[in-house]
């Protein structure tokens, strides 16, 4: 898969499809920790970030990066373009894996690592920007994150999200404001990937 985004093309390669993968989950996988193979799929989230990252509106060079859930890599490795000292991190082994082989593909230097975000394994304040595709489809992610931003984000860094619309996300604008966040709309934009489109808006969040 190829895609051209700010003027960079990127090459994502993919062992299997999230469709093959489901099929092949067993009861364990959909136990309170689910392993569900979301970051086999590419999501119209992840390009728009991707796109973003790539524009320049956002600096991030030169700095320390963190993208949560990182999925095949695609946000990472625009951020590692753009000159970002990105980490890219998920849940997910083969996630992680996929995007280590497509930063090689494409001659990008990012780092990987398997991390829950329950469990940040980072030293505090270490990271300027943090960044995340996609990631606030379960209420139950509220907590951790927050308590990632609030530890790991250096004084004067900021956090952008880049997120559809969700019934279930539609209220964290306003409660991350009512926990002390600065929050801001960037942007939002309709953007499709496959025969996958959504509205995708980009907050910037700081504490």
């Amino acid at each position: 898969m190829r895609l051209a985004l700010a003027g960079r093309e990127f090459t994502l390669c993919r062992r299997a499809d999230m469709e093959s993968l489901w099929a092949g989950l067993g009861r364990d996988d959909f136990g309170a920790d689910e392993h569900m193979p979301y970051w086999a799929e590419l999501w119209p989230a992840s390009v728009l970030m991707a796109a973003w990252l790539g524009s320049g509106a956002w600096d991030v060079a030169g700095r320390q990066c963190l993208d949560l859930g990182c999925g095949m890599g695609l946000s990472t490795m625009a951020g590692a373009a753009a000159g970002g000292k990105v980490l890219g991190v998920d849940y997910e082994p083969a996630a992680v894996a996929h995007g280590l082989a497509n930063a090689r593909e494409n001659g990008l230097d990012a780092r990987f690592a398997v991390m829950d975000w329950r469990r940040p394994a980072c030293r505090p304040g270490v990271f300027e920007r943090i960044w995340g595709s996609d990631i606030l489809y379960e209420t139950r992610f509220y907590e951790p994150l927050t308590q990632l931003f609030r530890s790991l984000l250096t004084p004067g860094g900021s956090i952008v999200l880049s997120e559809p619309w969700r019934e279930v996300s539609r209220p964290v604008w306003d409660r991350l404001a009512a926990d002390g966040f600065a929050v801001t709309r960037l942007h939002e934009e309709s953007v499709s990937v496959a025969s996958c489109r959504s509205t995708i808006s980009l907050y910037e969040i700081r504490p």
